[in-house]
C-alpha cells in the first residue's frame, strides 16, 4: 500500500492558521486537505437554528484559501460538520460560499454534498432501532416533531462514498470529528487502528503539538501506524502532547467509539522523530454499525439581566442573597403572573458561574456579577418576568432588618433579549444495516 498524507490546517474552519505553515504542508504533496467545520461545543442554538457561529466573512476568507490550496496541490478538500452544526441549511450555506469563491476565481469544481439530516416522522417509525447513550434525556418518538433539526453523525463510510465520486470538494453535514481524517487512509488499506487513532490526534490540528495556534499539521498513515508532524517551524509534537489528545472530548482516554466499532489505544507506543511523533500499536475492533443522533428544539425565549455587586458583606454572603432573592422573585411572579411557565437561573460570575456546585475554589472576590437568565414561552412573558426580577436585583437586602441596598446595573435597561432559546434533545444512537441509509449524497458543479 502507498502511505496517505493528510494536511489539517486547523482545529476548525474559522480559527485561522499560520500561513507559512500551510505553505510548508502544501510543499509536501498532501493526498487530502481536511478540516472540521463545527461541533456542539457552543450549545444547541446553532443546531436549533441551522446556522454557523462564525462570521461569514471569516469562513469565506479561510475556505477560499483552502479551495485555492487544494487546487494547487491537486488533491481533494473536505470539510466535516459544515457551518458549525452540520444541518442541511449549513451545508447549503457552505455550497453558496464555495460557488461564490469559484466564480471569482474563474474556476469550476466538482462538489459532493453529504447531508446528515433526519426526518422526524421517519426516525419515529424506526424508534426500535434507537438506543439511548448513558446520560441521555428521557425522550420518546412523539417529541421528535418538536425538533427544528435532527442530524446523524457520519462516519468514515459516508465520507468515503463522497470521495469516491471523484469530487474536488466535499462538504459534509454533521460528522464525527475523526471521520473526515480516517476515511481516506481506511479506503486505501492503511492500518485501521492507526487511521482512527491518527484521526483522533489530528482532529484539532496543532492542538496536539506545542504552539497550537499555528494550526497546521500533517498526518502520514501507512501499513503499521501513523506519524504526526507540525508544519510550523516553531512547533513540535512530543509523545506527551500526542498521547494527551486522547483525553480531549473523550470520556475514556484509551477507548474511542466510532460508527462501526471502537478504537483501543491501550497498546499504543509513541516514539519521537525530531519534531514529529510516530505512533503504532492501536487496534480497531469492529462492532455493530450505529451512528449518533443529535437534535435541538426551541425551549422558549430568553432575557438576561446583569447586576454588579461589590459590597463586601454581600459578596461574602452571595449564596444566601441569591437564594433569598430567588425565593422572593418566584413568589412575586406567582402572584403577578399566575400560571406562567418560566425558567429562572442566577449565575454568580466571579464565584462559580462556570462550574456551579463543582467549583473547587474558595477565594472571596472583590466583586460578583449576578446574571439572571429567564426563559419563557414568549418574548413578552420572558421580558415581563425579567422586569419583575429587576427591582430585586437592584435593591434586595441580605437580611430583612437592614437598610435597602443599591447595586449597579452595567447598562440600561438591564434586560437584554436573548431571542429564541434551544435545548438538546437526543443523546442516542441509531442502528443501521446500510451506512448510507440515514444519509443523502449529491454531486453538483461549482
Amino acid at each position: 500500500m502507498t502511505p496517505v498524507r493528510i494536511l489539517v490546517p486547523a482545529g476548525a474552519l474559522g480559527l485561522g492558521w499560520d500561513a507559512d505553515a500551510l505553505e510548508a504542508g502544501l510543499a509536501r504533496g498532501p493526498d487530502l486537505i481536511a478540516i472540521d467545520g463545527g461541533s456542539t461545543d457552543s450549545g444547541p442554538s446553532y443546531l436549533g437554528r441551522g446556522v454557523s457561529k462564525y462570521a461569514r466573512a471569516q469562513i469565506a476568507g479561510e475556505w477560499g484559501t483552502l479551495i485555492d490550496a487544494a487546487h494547487r496541490a491537486g488533491c481533494p478538500l473536505v470539510i466535516g460538520t459544515a457551518g458549525t452544526c452540520g444541518a442541511g441549511a449549513a451545508v447549503d450555506w457552505m455550497l453558496e460560499i464555495t460557488r461564490d469563491h469559484l466564480a471569482r476565481a474563474g474556476r469550476q469544481a466538482k462538489i459532493a454534498l453529504l447531508y446528515s439530516d433526519q426526518d422526524a416522522a421517519g426516525l419515529a417509525a424506526a424508534w426500535d432501532r434507537v438506543t439511548p447513550l448513558p446520560g441521555a434525556p428521557e425522550v420518546g418518538p412523539e417529541m421528535l416533531a418538536d425538533c427544528t433539526n435532527i442530524v446523524a453523525l457520519a462516519g468514515a463510510e459516508q465520507v468515503q462514498a463522497a470521495l469516491a465520486t471523484g469530487a474536488d470538494i466535499v462538504i459534509c453535514g454533521r460528522a464525527t470529528d475523526t471521520a473526515i481524517l480516517a476515511a481516506l487512509p481506511l479506503a486505501r488499506g492503511c492500518h485501521a487502528g492507526a487511521a482512527w487513532h491518527g484521526a483522533k490526534v489530528g482532529e484539532c490540528g496543532a492542538l496536539c503539538c506545542t504552539h497550537p495556534d499555528t494550526g497546521v499539521i500533517e498526518l502520514l498513515f501507512d501499513a503499521t501506524g501513523f506519524t504526526v508532524t507540525p508544519m510550523a517551524e516553531a512547533s513540535r509534537a512530543t509523545p506527551r502532547t500526542v498521547a494527551a489528545h486522547l483525553l480531549y472530548e473523550n470520556a475514556d482516554p484509551v477507548v474511542l467509539h466510532e460508527p462501526g466499532g471502537r478504537l483501543d489505544t491501550s497498546a499504543a507506543t509513541y516514539g519521537p522523530q525530531g519534531r514529529a511523533v510516530r505512533v503504532e500499536g492501536s487496534e480497531w475492533i469492529p462492532g455493530p454499525y450505529t451512528v449518533k443522533l443529535e437534535a435541538a428544539r426551541m425551549a422558549g425565549h430568553g432575557v438576561m439581566s446583569l447586576v454588579l455587586i461589590r459590597d463586601p458583606r454581600y459578596v461574602a454572603g452571595i449564596d444566601a442573597w441569591c437564594a433569598s432573592l430567588e425565593a422572593r422573585a418566584r413568589a412575586r411572579i406567582a402572584a403577578r403572573m399566575p400560571g406562567q411557565g418560566y425558567d429562572l437561573e442566577l449565575r454568580r460570575i466571579g464565584r462559580d458561574a462556570t462550574l456551579g456546585a463543582a467549583e473547587p475554589g474558595r477565594a472571596v472576590p472583590d466583586e460578583i456579577g449576578v446574571m439572571a437568565q429567564i426563559v419563557a414561552d414568549t418574548p413578552e412573558a420572558a421580558r415581563e418576568v425579567a422586569k419583575l426580577v429587576n427591582p430585586l436585583l437592584l435593591h434586595h437586602p441580605l437580611t430583612p432588618e437592614e437598610p435597602m441596598p443599591t447595586f449597579a446595573f452595567p447598562f440600561s435597561p438591564p434586560e437584554c433579549d436573548l431571542g429564541p432559546q434551544y435545548a438538546f434533545v437526543l443523546h442516542h444512537v441509531l442502528a443501521l444495516d446500510d451506512p448510507m441509509a440515514a444519509f443523502r449524497l449529491e454531486v453538483v458543479d461549482g
